[in-house]
């Protein structure tokens, strides 16, 4: 291995996601491809082409400078949709290229008609909606004493893709109460929008949680993150979707694996404390692996003393302080382990397996804020399971 560590991302895993959103979406609902976050840590240059080639249509990111990235990989020519933030320099940019993107404050819409007309050419927007997340979007009054009459004396100027909101924490129960209340909500602006004569494109409101926990408001457009690359919102979301297909098990299939190698091997007597400070003493004579991965490469420092990593096989602790630069592990039930032998981070080897659940759980991380925290570079190569 020529670097510290290194991201496989697996290409017949991803396309069996995907195969099973199609189906789980049908023919009518058009499935957008979220990859903000560089990928969910997958690699955006890496990740997109594979999303791309299994038959993915349409993609979401946060930033102009990730639509850029992404617009620089693909092949074919895919809408891609900017959800979050744009200077205005950024927005001229996004129109000339014809990318979609959110409108949720009468400032970026007055500055996207403007350059729309300074440039010949028709802004493509998705209208956001607020329905309770109180984060961005537009509430009823602004839109009925705003943004109605603006868009219908600009009428030549855009073209209007999608209405959309956000559902705030559709992966828990707890906030059910508060998601039924942002459906009314939507449902009503979305009402006012089609009374005002509008047609958007598509209507959009489900991350991939709510793509499972709430069917009926797909529409005819999901913006799917977390699932395509194998991982569930939730193990709330998953118990409710085997309880509704009445299954006993059903598993995505991670497309993520992360490998590093044993850089140095030593032994250590027993009462030796090891590593930085003093919070691990052996209590006996022990074999420890050294691993060049540190809190610099993407391996959380919450992980001392309690991660795991699997090596020949075989799962085995860490010990001590995850430094800036390399982590300690137990060798003294790997005895056969040698200099340069793999080491599996996140993944699989035989019957064991260190999930990004599992892995994140320990360091009380969220999939995703472990998975975005993976550093852009590391190596993200493609592998076929």
């Amino acid at each position: 291995m020529e670097n510290t560590s290194n991201i496989y991302l697996d290409k017949k895993a991803l396309a069996y996601n995907i195969d099973f959103l199609r189906k789980e979406m049908g023919e009518d609902v058009l499935i957008s491809s979220v990859v903000k976050g560089n990928a969910y840590g997958h690699g955006i240059e890496t990740y997109v082409p594979l999303a791309e080639a299994s038959g993915i249509r349409h993609f979401s990111v946060f930033s102009a400078e990730e639509a850029i990235k992404v617009k620089g990989c693909l092949k074919g020519d895919i809408p891609i949709m900017i959800m979050g933030f744009l200077s205005e320099a950024q927005l001229e940019w996004a129109i000339e290229n014809e990318v979609e993107f959110f409108i949720f404050d009468f400032k970026r819409l007055r500055h996207a008609i403007h350059h729309a007309k300074l440039l010949g050419k028709k802004a493509l927007f998705h209208l956001e909606l607020e329905t309770g997340m109180n984060r961005t979007g537009f509430d009823y009054a602004t839109l009925k004493k705003e943004v109605f009459p603006f868009l219908k004396e600009n009428t030549t100027s855009f073209v209007f893709k999608g209405i959309c909101t956000h559902f705030a924490g559709a992966e828990s129960i707890s906030n059910y109460l508060r998601i039924e209340e942002q459906k009314k909500v939507f449902l009503k602006l979305r009402n006012a929008v089609l009374k005002a004569g509008f047609e958007p494109e598509y209507t959009h409101t489900c991350c991939s949680a709510a793509t499972i926990r709430l069917p009926k408001m797909r529409f005819n457009m999901v913006r799917i993150g977390i699932l395509q690359y194998g991982l569930w919102p939730s193990p709330e979301i998953k118990i409710e979707y085997l309880r509704r297909k009445k299954l006993q098990a059903f598993n995505l299939k991670r497309v993520l694996t992360w490998k590093s190698e044993l850089m140095s091997i030593k032994d250590v007597k027993m009462g030796e404390f090891i590593g930085y400070g003093n919070n691990y003493q052996t209590s006996e004579n022990k074999r420890i692996g050294i691993i060049p991965v540190g809190y610099a490469n993407g391996y959380s420092r919450v992980l001392s003393n309690i991660g795991r990593v699997l090596i020949n096989d075989i799962r085995t602790a860490v010990f001590g302080n995850v430094n800036m630069n390399s982590l300690a592990i137990d060798l003294s039930n790997a005895p056969e382990a040698k200099v340069g032998d793999e080491v599996i981070l996140i993944g699989e080897k035989g019957e064991h397996e260190i999930s990004v659940a599992s892995f994140g759980e320990l360091s009380n991380q969220l999939n995703y804020e472990l998975l975005t925290r993976l550093p852009m570079d590391i190596p993200r190569l493609v592998e076929c399971s």
